[in-house]
Parts: C-alpha cells; sequence; structure tokens
C-alpha cells in the first residue's frame, strides 16, 4: 500500500497477541495481492490487463466485496467518485508518468472521458466482473487501503480483541476503549502545505467507528501561480475547483469512510454535507480554503471535534 500501518490494543486475559503480528503482515499482503495497482502481478492489475468484453473475470471474495462497496459510493456520489478515473489521473500529470506540461486539451480530455465509468464494468454475484469498454480499468486505492483496516480489525476480533486502534496510512478504525476507559482519539493533520506532517487540527474521539481524511493540500500542481488540485471530477475530465482541502469522515466501515471522503472532496461542501446528512452513522468534517490561509469548517450536524493540544 505504499504506506505504515500502526496497531493498538488492550489485551485482556481472553486474548493473546502471540503470533499476531505475523497475521495481520499475512492479511495485508493477501489485501495488496489483490488490490494493489503497484503489483503486476495482483488480482487488480491482471484485471486491467485482461481486454475482451462480455467475458467474464473471476475475481477473490476481496475483490468483489471492494467492487460492491465502490459501486455503492459511485451511485451515492451521482458519479463524483469513480474508482475508473485514472486515464484522468494521468493526464493531469498525477499518474505515474508524473507532472503534465501543459493543460490537457478539450480533445485530449473527451478522449480520456471515454475510458471513464464504473458503468463500463458489470459486476457479477457469483464472482466475476465483466467489461463493456475493452480499455476500461480501476484503481480502488481511494477506497482499498480502509478495506485493508476493516481487514485487519476483523483478525483482532477473530482473535478475542475487543479494544484496539487500526491505522493504515492514515485511516483508522477504533473499537471498544482505551486501557484508561476512555474513548480513542486521533488526531487530523492541519491541512496547510507549510504545516508539519504530526501537526494536529482537530481531535475527534472514536469508539467502534472509522475515520478516513482525503485532502488536496500536499499533493498539487502549480500552474501560472494556481494550485492545481490532484482530485479528478470524473464527470468533468477536471480537477476540482471547489476550494475544498481537507474531508474527515465518520462512518461504521474505514471502506466506506475512505471512499466517502474522496466523494465529498469532489462534491464541494454543500452537496457534500447533503449526502452525508442522508447517510446512517455517517458524519463528515469538510474544510475550505477561503484564501489567505482562512480555513472555513463545514461539519455535519453529529461531527464531534476536540481542540488539538496546545489550543
Amino acid at each position: 500500500m505504499g504506506t505504515t500501518y500502526n496497531v493498538a490494543l488492550v489485551a485482556g486475559a481472553a486474548a493473546s497477541a502471540d503470533g499476531l503480528q505475523d497475521e495481520i503482515d499475512r492479511r495485508l499482503e493477501e489485501v495488496n495481492r489483490q488490490l494493489s495497482t503497484w503489483t503486476e502481478d495482483s488480482e487488480i492489475s491482471r484485471f486491467n490487463r485482461f481486454g475482451k468484453i462480455g467475458e467474464e473475470f473471476p475475481v477473490s471474495d476481496d475483490f468483489l466485496r471492494v467492487m460492491k462497496a465502490a459501486t455503492e459510493v459511485h451511485a451515492l456520489s451521482g458519479g463524483a467518485w469513480d474508482g475508473t478515473v485514472s486515464p484522468l489521473v494521468v493526464l493531469w500529470g498525477f499518474g505515474p508518468g508524473g507532472p503534465a506540461l501543459s493543460t490537457p486539451s478539450p480533445e485530449r480530455i473527451a478522449a480520456a472521458l471515454d475510458e471513464v465509468g464504473f458503468d463500463k464494468i458489470e459486476i457479477r454475484d457469483a464472482g466475476a466482473l465483466v467489461k463493456r469498454h475493452a480499455a476500461v480499468t480501476v484503481d480502488l486505492s481511494s477506497i482499498a487501503k480502509g478495506y485493508g483496516v476493516d481487514a485487519v480489525a476483523d483478525v483482532l476480533r477473530e482473535k478475542g480483541f475487543a479494544d484496539f486502534l487500526v491505522e493504515i496510512g492514515g485511516e483508522v478504525f477504533a473499537a471498544g476503549r482505551r486501557r484508561d476507559g476512555r474513548s480513542w482519539r486521533v488526531g487530523i493533520n492541519r491541512p496547510d502545505p507549510a504545516a508539519a506532517p504530526g501537526e494536529v487540527y482537530k481531535v475527534v474521539p472514536l469508539g467502534d467507528q472509522a475515520l478516513a481524511t482525503s485532502g488536496d493540500y500536499r499533493s498539487y500542481v502549480l500552474e501560472s501561480g494556481r494550485r492545481r488540485s490532484h482530485v479528478i471530477d470524473p464527470r468533468s475530465g477536471e480537477p476540482v475547483t471547489n476550494g475544498v482541502v481537507s474531508v474527515s469522515v465518520l462512518a461504521p466501515s474505514c471502506m466506506m469512510a475512505d471512499g466517502l471522503a474522496t466523494a465529498v472532496m469532489v462534491m464541494g461542501p454543500e452537496a457534500g454535507l447533503a449526502l452525508v446528512e442522508r447517510l446512517d452513522g455517517v458524519e463528515a468534517l469538510i474544510v475550505v480554503d477561503r484564501r489567505g490561509g482562512f480555513l472555513e469548517e463545514y461539519p455535519s450536524s453529529g461531527f464531534r471535534t476536540e481542540d488539538a493540544p496546545g489550543q
């Protein structure tokens, strides 16, 4: 996944941590073998090279489960989240090829959009994907990392742990409580390019919830003095310009929190909050840069934070 993971747990008499890290590593390696676009022989990489229209490509339970969740996020967001957006990401200079030398022409954007669309893939419950367009590819990075967090949480539950916190690359699931009986407390980074990576903006108390944050304040390109976001709207084919610099989402699963955080980045504060308020068990904090370093917050009705240390 190109990042680190951390697990904190409260061990009682009923659960043993012996061999636990090996089990966690095996589970994460399994998720990578299925969903990592950086691994040439992973399941998702092989599907992306598969160019036959109308023919079934058998997939694992993990891949199928993430694709079904991705379809749900795609539908809920009205297409603002789309796991087939890679051609546009590459075109705008945020893919493996590095920064774009110039703004893509409307013709090139239209050509890339022709390869984008989650409706170009059929998901079959029997455990297969079917391409309706030979060139369509899938990148589930903005939802699969959250799934990895959920997978590790499942390993801990199976081993008898009820109080733990799992974090992979900043995406978190917290179960139960800390050793002192208080809620787990997770910091949100300050959404400012000049802020240190560990600088805390807000603290969120967590218990039996996931927290995922998406932001564009570190990954962007400066063009003629203006910041070009790495977040691409798959509907228009262009980088978003809504000023959203950070979205933190609370949800029952980290997979859904992860996907929704990216979707709301694209949707913007008004439409994003309207979506979140419709969903049971989901809350969000949207932060918008109003220029000049002024950050405006848009919290959903149930999103609760505490001041960061020193504030």
